[in-house]
């Protein structure tokens, strides 16, 4: 069973408490507050944080190369730059096969006209024949090159399509690898300013705690004065937590409570040689 003791203060004892407080009241809010000291404070930008800057705005077009000369292959002439340069011996080549292979076909024919193995054939039949392979020749000799030159050709455009989509991949794969640079740049530089924010938010915090515990610690004093000359606190301790009103307004507020009780709210007791008030 718990007791409680109350025991009555003498009168003089309170007043005196009441000046007491009155006074370091006084001398506490005639020294200014440094609010410099907790004023809020903004992390500056982290170098991560500008390297993903500068890297974005370098790296701004960067692309661009590889997109011209995709441009560029797509053109009506970009399939020229990849034409084998070895084309035109190929048709050389060919082409004096061919003719050479004509040249024994038509020695061939001749052999056999003069041998009779072409039938009764006078001379002017002879030589409508002999005019007509020949132009037969000139045919398949101008088809076997248009078909050289067309495979060259072919060979060349799938080349340039090839090449065309390959610049166009590159372009696309250097903004995305220049994208994920920055992206991972910026996160990291986010992440060490926000911790050196939180550095500079919890020192700006123990600077404002510390400014304000002699408000605090007065608070608290004048709060217990202010109960005893209100009668409502015994002889004892007493804890209250009160988040709402700051120390300063605290201890001003107490400061006005004692002011109505010491001035002519309230009229100060008088008391008789031995103690007892007078009436």
């Amino acid at each position: 069973m718990a007791v409680e003791q109350v025991q009555n203060l003498p009168q003089q004892y309170v007043t005196d408490l009441g000046v007491d407080f009155g006074k370091q009241l006084a001398g506490l809010t005639a020294i200014p507050l440094d609010t410099s000291r907790f004023a809020p404070q903004v992390a500056a930008q982290d170098a991560l944080s500008t390297q993903a800057y500068n890297l974005a705005q370098s790296g701004v077009g960067s692309f661009q190369p590889f997109l011209n000369q995709a441009s560029a292959i797509s053109g009506p002439t970009g399939y020229q730059a990849f034409m084998s340069p070895y084309q035109q011996d190929v048709i050389d080549a060919t082409l004096a096969d061919f003719d050479k292979q004509a040249a024994i076909d038509r020695t061939r024919t001749m052999q056999e006209a003069g041998r009779g193995t072409v039938g009764n054939l006078d001379a002017g039949r002879f030589g409508v024949q002999l005019a007509e392979q020949g132009a037969q020749s000139n045919l398949d000799r101008a088809a076997l090159l248009a078909t050289l030159r067309q495979q060259g050709f072919n060979t060349a455009q799938n080349l340039a399509n090839r090449a065309f989509g390959q610049q166009r991949a590159l372009a696309g794969d250097i903004q995305a690898a220049q994208t994920a640079d920055i992206n991972q740049l910026g996160t990291l530089g986010g992440l060490q300013q926000a911790q050196q924010q939180a550095i500079l938010d919890a020192q700006r915090e123990a600077n404002r705690l510390q400014a304000f515990e002699p408000y605090e610690r007065l608070s608290t004093y004048g709060s217990g004065v202010a109960s005893l000359f209100s009668g409502n606190a015994p002889f004892g301790f007493q804890s209250t937590v009160t988040p709402n009103p700051t120390p300063l307004q605290t201890a001003l507020g107490t400061a006005s409570v004692l002011s109505g009780i010491f001035g002519g709210g309230r009229q100060r007791p008088q008391y008789n040689p031995d103690g007892t008030p007078i009436n």
